[in-house]
């Protein structure tokens, strides 16, 4: 028996390669404008929904080309607003994205993926227990924003705002295809989003970071800090042996001069690891170089990880030290607690399953 071959999928074109094939099918300019359209406006999700496509072109896109859609595995939804989506791969692979409302601020956020797990094992992080299996796809990073922004909007009456990629993932790994959704979802011909409601975070990759400063991007950057000295980030996040701090703060440097992207600090805070005034002095110096603004976040407990969130008190004297230094500085409360809402848990709950 022959096996089937997987037909690739039409948003895996450029927009060059979509031109060549609709003149191939004696298709006018303007219905590439309109296919363009569903694939990248409206989200669309089978050819079946082109309805202004003619029946026999549609016919012709079905038989050359898929939809490899991502589709809804788990939706866990929090007390708090914070809904959890675990969305099945075409592969079978599963990736989560994270829907954040802070309705009395009309502040909606999408924490999306961009990778089918993650190769940089910080040792606080669920994802990092999965591994690394590959790069998403365009695609898959686009219908992520597009199917929560429609769940934001059927459940909050309210479109998505904000844009994070803090997911499943290291973004700088998957550069081409996450700056090409960021494309797709800022381009007038796509959602038409300013970048600047776009963060990327990275754990911190030096050169790839000098590389958005060299690309021009227009989008906020965030570092993925959570130890202000080499000896302390070392021992949570491996990729800080070969990306020291001074090395990341000089790329930092130039990508804040080169761009003016806003740049923040995460910094979440590990009872007795990292959440000392020593830790802090170590984070003020840290600061000093570009305006950034530190985001202390209340860690959401991993099983089998050794560290455990801070007191909210000791949270709260650590944010008064850094304002009183002259940081801006902020705490972020945990959101989700009553479902698995530490980025990589639901997939790892899937992967054990």
């Amino acid at each position: 028996m022959t096996e089937k071959k997987t037909m690739q999928d039409i948003r895996q074109l450029s927009d060059e390669e979509l031109v060549n094939v609709m003149e191939a099918l004696g298709q006018p300019s303007f219905r590439t404008k309109q296919l363009h359209q569903w694939l990248w406006q409206k989200g669309a999700s089978g050819f079946s929904e082109m309805t202004n496509l003619s029946t026999s072109l549609r016919e012709q896109l079905t038989d050359a080309y898929s939809f490899n859609s991502i589709v809804p595995d788990t939706i866990q939804n929090s007390v708090d607003g914070t809904i959890k989506s675990r969305w099945k791969l075409f592969d079978g692979k599963m990736i989560e994205s994270v829907l954040i409302p802070v309705v009395d601020e009309n502040r909606f956020t999408v924490c999306v993926s961009s990778q089918v797990g993650c190769s940089l094992n910080c040792a606080f992080c669920a994802t990092g227990k999965l591994g690394y299996s590959r790069n998403l796809e365009v695609y898959e990073i686009f219908e992520q924003f597009h199917l929560v922004n429609q769940q934001c909007e059927s459940t909050f009456f309210h479109p998505l705002t904000n844009i994070v990629f803090m997911g499943m993932g290291e973004p700088l790994l998957n550069y081409k295809n996450v700056l090409k959704a960021i494309e797709k979802i800022t381009s007038p011909e796509g959602y038409g989003w300013s970048p600047r409601r776009i963060t990327l975070s990275t754990v911190g990759i030096a050169k790839m970071i000098h590389k958005l400063a060299e690309d021009d991007v227009k989008f906020n950057l965030a570092l993925s800090l959570h130890a202000a000295d080499d000896e302390k980030r070392n021992k949570i996040m491996p990729i800080n042996q070969s990306n020291t701090l001074e090395v990341l703060i000089d790329a930092l440097e130039d990508f804040y001069l080169k761009t003016k992207g806003k740049i923040s600090f995460e910094y979440i805070a590990f009872n007795g690891f990292n959440d000392t005034f020593k830790d802090a002095d170590n984070l003020i110096r840290l600061c000093k170089r570009f305006p950034v603004k530190v985001n202390i976040i209340e860690y959401n407990p991993v099983e089998g990880v050794e560290y455990s969130k801070s007191t909210e008190d000791q949270i709260n004297r650590f944010a008064k030290y850094l304002t009183d230094h002259n940081v801006l500085a902020t705490v972020r409360r945990s959101r989700g607690k009553d479902i698995d809402a530490a980025c990589g848990q639901l997939a790892n709950k899937a992967s054990l399953s």
